[in-house]
Order: structure tokens, then sequence, then C-alpha cells
């Protein structure tokens, strides 16, 4: 059966790396001018920076189109459509929470997230479910970090918000981060992602809307990308959450 995707693209694309990050194989590292607004020195005081904890998981997503729910995995085809066990519960899970995504998501839109059923890299410890938003699309443009908060109305977990206000540098939010970070690891945290938004002039009147600028990531050099995967390691998949149902 051929497989499709319901919205004609990727679910979510690449964040670039900061200087000192590892970088996989198909990884880029962000530009000069972005790493020194996000890092270094605001341009000015209408750029805001955020700076959350990195989760280690399988990026997923859930679409609202045409009416009907699809949970995707992160290059835009249906969950349920996968190779993997980790996939197929997340489709599972999300139609189980159905009324949640739905009260979140309006025509056309997607939330992205990060998956923690399956260990990639890093063991967890959860504390909350395996599901944890970071980003409310439509098409590749991102809702700002509030609009965000206030539509998901506390219905889903966040990645932890270690810094939000001036530039910070990496070891500064490295630090913040901790050895474990917020979420449960039980390995080293892998790293943080930096959001850039900005306040932009509209029209003649030089209103200003907020819009998210760019984001950029550091994930902590010695971290081995899919470490506990079967495919990697050789061993059994490591789970950091099942269901209660077979």
């Amino acid at each position: 059966m051929e497989r499709i995707k319901p919205f004609g693209y990727k679910n979510y694309g690449s964040i670039p790396h900061l200087s000192g990050s590892r970088l996989g194989e198909r990884d880029y590292s962000a530009n000069a001018g972005q790493e020194r607004i996000a890092t270094v020195r605001r341009r000015d005081r209408f750029d805001e920076v955020f700076v959350q904890e990195k989760l280690d998981g399988s990026n997923v997503g859930v679409g609202l189109l045409g009416g009907v729910l699809y949970p995707l995995v992160r290059a835009g085809y249906p969950a349920s459509t996968s190779p993997r066990r980790q996939h197929w519960e997340f489709s599972n899970w999300v139609f189980a929470n159905e009324g949640r995504f739905r009260s979140v998501l309006k025509e056309g839109e997607r939330l992205a997230g990060e998956w923690l059923m399956q260990a990639h890299g890093t063991r967890y410890k959860l504390a909350h479910e395996p599901f944890v938003a970071f980003d409310l699309l439509t098409g590749e443009l991102r809702s700002p970090y509030d609009d965000l908060v206030k539509r998901l109305g506390g219905a889903f977990t966040l990645p932890y918000l270690l810094h939000r206000g001036d530039s910070i540098s990496i070891e500064k939010a490295i630090r913040l981060l901790g050895e474990h970070g917020r979420h449960g690891a039980l390995n080293k945290a892998e790293g943080a992602v930096w959001r850039v938004e900005r306040e932009v002039a509209i029209g003649k009147q030089q209103t200003r809307r907020r819009v998210v600028d760019f984001l950029c990531k550091y994930v902590r050099t010695d971290k081995q990308d899919g470490a506990y995967l079967p495919e990697i390691s050789g061993q059994a998949a490591v789970w950091n959450w099942l269901p209660d149902f077979p």
C-alpha cells in the first residue's frame, strides 16, 4: 500500500546546531548571525530568547485536516503506517486522548512534540505522560510561546523552560539544564533548544506582531544517537513507558 502524507509535506523540519554542538550525519549549523542573537546579544528590545530542555525521543505530531485527526511521524506520514511499534502505540494513544487534541487544534494545524515511549539515546524515568508538546504549526509557521501555552491550557506537558529574556550563552544554559534535566533523564540530558521570537512591524501604522524568528539547538558532544535502539545496540528495545493494555 502506498504511504501518503495527509498534509503533503513533512510534519517537522530540522533545527540547526550552535557551535560545539554534536552534529549528526545530516545535521547543519546555525549561521553566525543567528548564533550571536541567541547566545550573545539581542538585536534590540524587540527580540526575546527562550531556552527549553531538548528531549530525546521520536519527533511526532498530530494534525487536524478535513475534520480528521492524523497522528504523524516526523516525515509527515501517518504514524499507524510506520514499521516501528512506538509509532503504532503513539497513534493508539492519540485516539485514546482524541478529545484533548481536538480541544487544542484548529483546522489545518499540527501539534508537534516528542514521543518518549522508547529510549533512543537517553533513558527516562517519566513523571508525566510520554508525549511532550513543543510547537503548534500552520504549514511552517510556528505559534509564539505564549500563544502555545494559552492554547494548550495545561492539556499537555511542555519541555521545561530554562530561560526567558535576553540572549544566553551555551555554558549558562547548560548549567541551568543540569546533568539530568527536568524530565527524568537517567543518562545525561541531551541538550537545549533556543527559540528566538521577535516583535515585527506590520503596515503603515507600524503596529507590531509577535513571530517565531528562528530556532537553534545545542546537543552535548558525548551524546550517542540511538544508543538504545535495537538496530544499533543489537539488544532488545528499552521502553520508558508501556501502555496498560496489550
